[in-house]
């Protein structure tokens, strides 16, 4: 495979990963809705931390032990689920009944870039999917250290577009997102699908 086919091929199959709906996209959704773009945004840049950071273990051979390792896997596995069922019954038991702009729930210390990255470094299926995806468009006699990042860089760069997307595409309707019922239902809805994901990945297998 050449280094043109290469990107060519990666950017499609990280296009159409970044445009499928997930806890990422269900996160900076209700984040844009309810608090606002600034917050969304930081949990977008989150997100892209925690890509980074899969992307690092991937490259340096980590990946490789928690490809081999049911331990390893298991272990954070349980964490992720964890960290999800945390977020989601946050939303759930306590929702907001007002909107402000200084109004946060108490999970994180309000840091949404922390919830953003907390969320994708936990999910030990990034870690799997780089590990067994991103070699296969790593060019015959090219650095694998290197373009590790090439293309982790490129899946970062259309998660960030897609972010920037989402969440611009909500200010239209933002005076009707801000009515206190329609917090209430978006916390309780966000919270119901985090339960969903945790149990998804509670379950999931390699």
């Amino acid at each position: 495979m050449s280094v043109y086919d290469a990107l060519l091929a990666f950017s499609f199959a990280a296009l159409l990963l970044t445009l499928t709906p997930g806890l990422d996209t269900a996160l900076i959704l209700r984040t844009a809705c309810a608090e606002g773009g600034k917050k969304a945004f930081q949990a977008a840049l989150g997100i892209d931390a925690g890509c980074l950071i899969w992307g690092a273990l991937v490259a340096s051979g980590l990946g490789a032990l928690l490809a081999v390792s049911e331990i390893a896997y298991t272990v954070l596995k349980v964490c992720g689920a964890v960290w999800l069922s945390w977020l989601g019954l946050q939303l759930l038991l306590r929702p907001r009944s007002t909107f402000s702009s200084s109004d946060e729930i108490n999970v994180s210390g309000g840091n949404w870039f922390i919830r953003g990255m907390f969320g994708n470094v936990l999910n030990p299926k990034m870690g799997i999917f780089y590990f067994s995806f991103l070699p296969q468009f790593i060019p015959a006699g090219h650095s694998p250290f290197i373009w590790t990042f090439i293309l982790v860089g490129i899946h970062v760069i259309f998660g960030t577009m897609w972010s920037v997307f989402l969440i611009y595409s909500t200010r239209f309707a933002s005076e009707l997102l801000k009515k206190n019922s329609v917090v209430r239902i978006m916390d309780r809805a966000t919270g119901g699908l985090f339960l969903c994901f945790a149990a998804k990945l509670a379950i999931s297998t390699r």
